[in-house]
């Protein structure tokens, strides 16, 4: 779900730093030192997971996980999910410097919702883990792929239907990434829980 460079609006580019940049600010100030180890993994693994693109017509998917980088890293989620995508634009030419910020937000602030939605859940245990798990996942591809779709319709009508065209090509990945959120959560809270509930 990378947007590429030249696409989208000065404006919306502009956003997508601002609010980003405010993320990752209240990101900084809410990390502990005993919290950065565990961010710098999540950052690897959102790094691995997007990797692999498969080809679906004229767009490509990926996994995503950023709803279970969501739920264990809180709002280091933007730290996180930031230098990672940074790392794919300035090693693979994945996105780009100028849309950083907004590929950073698509990918963090749904993150963000699914740590504040979710992570009571799990703490409750109202609801299976995995069930919390598979709708953290296809709840954080779903918010994700309509900003994209969002991003890409603010460049104007000739956008639109490369922009529903995106959305839809992104639903099977929606199930996957929520089947593959269940089984981790299902596996750490057998073998560590408080990585969880802390």
């Amino acid at each position: 779900m990378h947007i590429s460079e030249g696409i989208l609006p000065l404006t919306t580019l502009g956003a997508g730093y601002a609010i980003s940049a405010l993320g990752v600010g209240v990101g900084l100030r809410k990390i502990r030192n005993d919290e950065m180890v565990r961010t710098a993994m999540l950052s690897s693994a959102f790094f691995v997971a997007s990797l692999i693109h498969i080809p679906l017509g004229p767009t490509n998917i990926h996994l995503v996980l950023n709803g279970f980088v969501g739920l264990l890293a809180g709002w280091s989620c933007f730290i996180a999910i930031g230098i990672a995508l940074l790392l794919q634009a300035l090693l693979f030419q994945f996105g780009g410097i100028t849309t950083l910020g907004i590929n950073t937000l698509i990918m963090s602030l749904p993150a963000i919702i699914c740590f504040l939605f979710f992570s009571p859940l799990l703490s409750s245990k109202k609801i299976p883990v995995v069930m919390t798990g598979f709708l953290c996942g296809f709840t954080s591809v779903f918010l994700s792929a309509l900003l994209l779709s969002l991003s890409l319709a603010t460049t104007g009508e000739s956008f639109f239907p490369a922009a529903r065209l995106v959305f839809a090509a992104n639903t099977p990945l929606m199930l996957i990434d929520g089947l593959i959120t269940a089984l981790a959560l299902q596996f750490i809270m057998k073998v560590k829980p408080e990585m969880l509930l802390s």
